[in-house]
């Protein structure tokens, strides 16, 4: 043990003396009737008089946050999933030699007690211990001054501590779950059917985006992880699936910021004989949904940006918001060298490769995306960069498509579905013809999607929300990392 803590030694000699009383220090046999949360609510306003006359006997257990040593008696806190609860220990109560062994116990210990609730001098409801023990000696002491670390990567490598101390990191991951439910619960009435499709791809499709390799043994071949399940999710449209969607994990090998991380959590939903123009609504029904289950309204801040989440949404195409918030000229936007020029001026380095669509697109991201702050649909986005998103009939070099953005982030992405096979593998040559080789092979042709098309895909719509962006806006978070429990660091070695 040389080199330990020296409150970790401490510990584990305090583990070896319940030992010798003949105590288990990790012992798994105490029977839990109670929540914290349940004695809190059914309690809380009961008088004095009331809560003596309480014959029944609580059973509780959780993990010990704080001790105040009295001699005799001492007070705990107590944390429990669903709260924290003050417990009282004399020693009169619950006999000498438990109170002996009870004065072992540490912050950080999770313990069983079992007595009734009563209200302290300072009118705090607190249970009267008449038995307590020990269920699990902690052998490391918990942060005592949590808040003033400098190193905030440490809340997300050791996230279990996090979680531990600071009640309101938990709350946002049980909101986390609470908005996936929501949409589940909107999808499924509406009757979209949830399914799982290959996490392990061939070929990597579905979005513009470096994937992650890897190998099979047994088939002697390539994989990669998926960076997006849309091809698979169309397939099941052409196989009779009108209405389906899923919950998935997606994973680009590219840069880390406070809105993205290599693994990321998407719902994609696919719905038969409907447009990009129903999904705008679709869309709008469904996040003010969200928005009054949460704030009991549509209106809420977030980081320091009231927002409105009243429909109707604004709806502006890309040129127009291009015109109206970079201040160009309505006919510049259409002259590429006209561009080219405002986009050096913006600081921006564009290739002389790109076409006209996809410098109005870089444009738009430096200029215009950030001054988005309220709920903004952005539709008629240019053909070249939309391969797999329907032409517009009216104007070819458009495709039916919006993007959703609020607080200056795309929130979700939805197109006319492209079901024109011919149309579908040309876009996919010109796609691929235009990267430069790589040995990410994210260029490769998927001839199995082109061969289902062919069978014949009715007329979809189809989006994909980013789950992580939207639990950030609900919650108030301004990083991504703080509503991934476990986001990808960097190694410290």
């Amino acid at each position: 043990m040389e080199g330990l803590n020296p409150l970790v030694l401490n510990r584990i000699e305090k583990m070896k003396a319940l030992k010798r009383e003949g105590v288990n220090p990790f012992a798994n046999d105490f029977q839990v009737t109670h929540a914290t949360r349940d004695i809190l609510e059914e309690f809380q306003d009961k008088t004095d008089e009331d809560l003596e006359k309480i014959k029944t006997r609580f059973s509780l257990a959780g993990r010990i946050m704080s001790i105040r040593d009295f001699g005799r008696a001492f007070f705990l806190h107590v944390q429990d999933r669903t709260g924290r609860i003050q417990a009282y220990i004399r020693q009169d109560k619950i006999g000498k030699d438990n109170f002996k062994i009870s004065k072992m116990l540490d912050a950080g210990d999770f313990i069983g007690i079992i007595g009734k609730p009563f209200r302290t001098k300072s009118k705090e409801l607190t249970i009267m211990v008449e038995e307590i023990r020990l269920l699990t000696k902690a052998l490391r002491p918990l942060p005592e001054k949590w808040h003033g670390l400098v190193d905030i990567e440490t809340r997300y490598r050791q996230r279990y501590l996090d979680l531990i101390v600071n009640p309101g990191v938990k709350e946002v991951f049980y909101k986390r779950t609470r908005i996936i439910q929501l949409l589940r619960d909107f999808l499924n009435k509406r009757d979209f059917l949830e399914v799982e499709t290959p996490m392990m791809q061939s070929i990597p499709g579905g979005a513009t985006a470096r994937p992650f390799k890897t190998y099979h043994n047994t088939l002697n071949m390539d994989l990669y992880l998926r960076i997006a399940p849309e091809l698979y999710l169309k397939r099941l449209v052409i196989g009779g699936f009108e209405r389906v969607y899923e919950i998935n994990r997606n994973f680009r090998n590219e840069g880390m910021s406070t809105q993205h991380n290599p693994e990321f959590t998407m719902l994609e939903f696919y719905q038969s004989y409907a447009t990009y123009q129903d999904f705008m609504n679709l869309t709008e029904e469904m996040l003010t949904c969200i928005a009054k289950t949460f704030f009991d309204g549509f209106k809420f801040e977030y980081q320091g940006v009231e927002l409105d989440f009243t429909p109707p949404w604004s709806r502006i195409t890309m040129k127009d918001a291009i015109v109206k918030y970079g201040e160009l000229n309505e006919g510049d936007v259409e002259i590429e060298e006209k561009l080219l020029e405002y986009a050096k001026g913006s600081g921006l380095q564009i290739d002389k490769k790109m076409g006209l669509g996809s410098i109005q697109n870089q444009i738009f991201e430096k200029v215009v995306e950030p001054k988005l702050l309220q709920p903004t649909f952005i539709t008629n986005y240019p053909t070249d960069i939309s391969p797999l998103s329907r032409r517009n009939d009216k104007n070819p070099q458009e495709v039916d498509r919006f993007e959703l953005f609020v607080c200056g982030r795309e929130i979700a992405n939805a197109f006319s579905e492209l079901n024109d096979p011919i149309d579908q593998k040309q876009r996919f040559l010109e796609e691929i013809s235009q990267r430069e080789v790589s040995d990410d092979d994210s260029g490769i042709l998927d001839k199995d999607f082109i061969d289902a098309l062919e069978y014949g895909m009715p007329p979809t719509a189809g989006e994909g929300i980013g789950i992580d962006r939207l639990v950030m806006l609900f919650t108030n978070v301004a990083s991504i990392r703080d509503v991934i429990l476990f986001p990808q660091l960097k190694s410290r070695r």
